[in-house]
């Protein structure tokens, strides 16, 4: 035996590595948890006798791995559950606080979120009720009504505060806390939380509960389980749901505790994978909830032993029997990267549709309605006649969120999370396409290229019009917003412009002037974080929140340069920023942003940035990169062979068409096409325009951020007046989506103005789908309607295509002779197209108010 010994303490026996591998990560847990410990138990006055209950650092850690991996568990007998949380909470109860605050992450951030709903509900509705419950299931210590102090006065706050915990030893603690604190409105309740009523503590005190409640187990089981005192407003489950083995029933009780307007929010470990999600459309998003293979085996081994399950059914189930409002997922990466979600919902019926016999038909009609610009029919007059007509004459006029809201329904299933947001501003979509995933959680473009007051000048929006445009990075989306239109349809197939648009409507929504500007103006936020949970979060979509939730850095950390130095476009301000660094001219830029008058700048342009930056060997071999051109600045293919052909038929006298001319032929002046594109686009610019008093679009590339002095029009304080009004954004609609297919679901003749930047340069030279989209644009713009674009040619290929198809076009803006067309002067040109005859004549003429005549929608 003695020969043994030496083989089996082994370093290279995989037996040994194991051992040490696990002693190792106990004894960092161990020094975790010593370190941070001051920091977890509430500021107070310890007294002699409350030493017992708070002792040090390393003794918390010895009794909680104690009860955690040494003790026997009990329990699985007599009371069952109860008896088995008492076996492994009763030696750990006065250490749990301690030892869980780096365990159980992101609490607070539940509790911020579901603060912010209810703050949000409050103030819309305009209510100094504090009649608001809250139930806390699975409560243990009381820690998570303490830490909701951080964002509202509970006592003021809430009417009711129950604290619902099953194990004797952690609600006596919990009693404890709530002495100490004062608080009355509080009540530890030890019970199994599928027994748990608010009848039995909320009802009239007048009315005599043995009477009322007293009813055997097989009456209460068929009674109707409508609250009688109208339910909880509020229901958290804090790393509870986990530790529940019969959460079924558990869920399922909740839905009738839970009010028709109440908010629930549950924050738990979890193991899932992408299979998992692959059909379901109302989880509120995807991002990083997937668990990979060896992921979901150890970590559901390594909780099973705490009885802690962490089979995805949980979570699941949560979310079936509710609507999602928001969701994210995330890792303590302090601990071994332990997955945990934060979810927050709401009854699965929407609120709006509670007192109305037609839910949920009516909110998916109305909403169904202001995405396509159709008539709103009633559900009951949908049912007539003359509604089954305008179904049968226009099946295409349902958008894509009605489709799906149809498919969930009728499978009993949630509605998609769009649908439960408090501003239903974002359309639905499936963020698992091919054509959404393709961007990787990236976009392109931090801020707008379109000069929004040459779009002012132009279009002269009215309250009357109904707009499409291109989102971008949404400063376009909200000039206009600023010109109070009808309705805007902002319109992008990369979901993360969307979601920067979404990031900048909720912000001027919930947020002062001051903050706008940091976040915004200077692209910079120390507090963005708290920021999006507290303030942010009632306003955006599940898949927007998760999207900034995990992109926080950008505002705050100390590493990041800010918001517009991310996506694609910042591959061009770092390469404006390593050549004046290499080249030695960092302060020629400084002093030309300085500049005072255009003779100043255009000295310095010409003397000592201009041999630099439009140096033809740069122009060579990095702008004239097809790669950099696509990362940097965001132009394709097609649209570089357009600027190229403009080039071959000035040098040649040839056509103007790309179409017309070989790859070859145009691949061979590209150097020279890219250098006098350059040439022709920035020389222009520091002739006409002051970059650093009144040329935003250039300061921004040039230092990262505006200034107080040079800025977009949105960033104006009367800009914040005004978009900050509480329906100024009732007309947006955020579509993620190709332009066709936003279109092709619009009712005809409805939409007044379509602003399509320079998309149709995306177009393949002379291709058929060009001409569907001008024809599906003719179709859905009024008579006199107007499409805006600009184009990298002084000539674009398919304005012939719009004169074909009903169109007069006049070129508004060209760069010839050395113009400028405007203050960004990136592209050749401008054009507006009038609509002047329809190409379908089945389309219906429209009244005065802008309601279509169904007796024309007979095809």
């Amino acid at each position: 035996m003695a020969a043994l010994g030496p083989s089996i303490l082994s370093p290279k026996d995989p037996h040994t590595q194991i051992i040490i591998a696990g002693a190792t990560i106990v004894v960092l847990i161990g020094i975790i948890f010593a370190a941070t410990t001051n920091s977890t138990i509430p500021k107070k006055t310890t007294t002699t006798s409350e030493h017992d209950e708070n002792p040090s650092g390393f003794a918390s850690f010895l009794r909680f791995f104690y009860a955690s991996f040494l003790k026997p568990h009990t329990g699985d007998v007599g009371n069952g559950q109860q008896d088995a949380l008492e076996s492994f909470y009763k030696a750990q109860a006065g250490v749990y606080d301690a030892t869980r605050k780096r365990l159980l992450r992101g609490r607070e951030d539940m509790l911020g979120l579901v603060a912010a709903q209810l703050v949000q509900k409050a103030a819309k509705e305009r209510t100094h009720d504090t009649k608001r419950i809250w139930v806390d299931i699975g409560g243990g210590t009381g820690w998570n009504i303490e830490a909701m102090s951080e964002f509202v006065d509970v006592e003021e706050f809430f009417s009711s505060v129950y604290l619902v915990d099953f194990s004797p030893s952690l609600c006596e603690v919990a009693r404890k806390r709530f002495t100490r604190l004062g608080w009355k409105n509080v009540k530890v309740v030890c019970q199994d939380a599928r027994t748990f009523r608010l009848e039995d503590h909320e009802g009239d005190p007048v009315v005599d509960k043995s009477l009322t409640f007293a009813r055997s187990p097989m009456s209460n089981y068929f009674a109707d389980e409508s609250a009688s005192v109208g339910g909880a407003d509020l229901i958290t489950l804090s790393y509870s749901l986990s530790m529940i083995p019969d959460f079924y029933s558990v869920i399922d009780s909740l839905t009738s505790l839970l009010a028709p307007g109440g908010v629930i929010g549950a924050i738990d470990f979890y193991v899932q994978s992408a299979v998992d999600l692959s059909f379901r459309n109302y989880t509120g998003g995807a991002i990083n909830r997937h668990v990979s293979w060896f992921g979901r085996l150890f970590w559901r081994a390594w909780f099973d032993v705490d009885r802690v399950g962490l089979e995805a059914g949980r979570r699941d189930y949560l979310e079936y029997r509710f609507g999602t409002v928001l969701s994210a997922d995330s890792r303590n990466y302090l601990l071994g990267s332990i997955p945990y979600y934060i979810w927050v919902g709401c009854q699965k019926k929407p609120e709006s549709s509670h007192n109305t016999t037609n839910y949920p038909h009516e909110i998916v009609e109305r909403l169904d309605a202001a995405a396509t610009e159709s008539p709103y029919l009633s559900p009951v007059n949908h049912q007539n006649a003359l509604a089954r007509k305008v179904d049968r004459a226009s099946p295409e006029l349902r958008s894509k969120a009605f489709d799906a809201a149809i498919i969930n329904l009728s499978a009993n299933l949630p509605l998609p999370s769009f649908f439960y947001q408090n501003h239903h501003w974002r359309i639905y979509y499936d963020d698992q396409l091919k054509k959404h995933t393709q961007f990787k959680n990236e976009y392109i473009y931090a801020f707008t290229w379109e000069d929004s007051r040459v779009d002012q000048r132009l279009l002269k929006l009215t309250s009357d019009d109904v707009v499409l445009a291109i989102t971008s990075a949404g400063d376009n989306i909200l000039s206009y917003a600023l010109e109070s239109p009808a309705r805007i349809h902002a319109v992008d197939l990369n979901p993360n412009q969307n979601h920067l648009l979404e990031l900048k409507v909720a912000a001027f929504t919930s947020l002062p002037y001051p903050d706008i500007w940091k976040i915004f103006g200077e692209g910079k936020h120390p507090n963005f974080r708290n920021l999006l949970i507290t303030r942010l979060s009632p306003h955006m979509s599940s898949r927007a929140f998760q999207y900034w939730l995990n992109h926080t850095s950008t505002f705050q950390s100390s590493r990041s340069r800010g918001l517009y130095e991310t996506g694609g476009s910042r591959h061009a301000i770092r390469i404006v920023r390593l050549l004046s660094t290499t080249l030695g001219f960092s302060s020629q830029i400084k002093a030309l942003l300085a500049a005072k008058t255009l003779n100043e700048q255009r000295e310095i342009w010409t003397k000592q940035i201009r041999p630099m930056i439009m140096s033809r060997l740069l122009s060579y071999f990095v702008v004239s990169s097809e790669k950099f051109l696509w990362a940097a600045l965001g132009v394709p293919h097609n649209q570089l062979a357009m600027l190229e052909a403009d080039h071959v038929a000035l040098e040649t006298k040839s056509s103007p068409f790309p179409q017309e001319h070989s790859e070859k032929e145009l691949n061979s002046s590209r150097g020279a096409a890219v250098w006098e594109y350059m040439v022709q686009t920035l020389d222009p610019v520091i002739e006409t325009s002051l970059i650093g008093e009144d040329n935003p679009y250039y300061l921004v590339c040039m230092q990262g951020k505006y200034s107080p002095r040079c800025h977009p029009d949105y960033l104006k304080p009367k800009s914040h007046q005004k978009l900050s009004k509480p329906a100024a954004f009732d007309g947006l609609r955020i579509h993620t989506d190709e332009i066709n297919e936003v279109v092709t679901r619009l009712a005809p003749g409805t939409l007044t103005v379509a602003v399509v930047m320079d998309s149709m340069d995306w177009f393949d030279p002379g291709s058929q789908e060009a001409g569907k989209q001008i024809a599906k644009l003719n179709r859905a713009l009024k008579m006199q309607g107007r499409v805006m674009l600009r184009s990298a040619a002084l000539v674009p290929w398919y304005v012939e295509r719009f004169e074909e198809l009903g169109f007069v076009a006049k070129r508004v803006g060209a760069r010839e002779n050395g113009a400028c067309i405007d203050r960004v002067n990136m592209y050749a040109s401008c054009w507006i197209l009038t609509k002047t005859a329809s190409i379908n004549p089945n389309i219906p003429k429209t009244s005065r108010d802008g309601s279509v005549d169904l007796e024309k929608l007979e095809l």
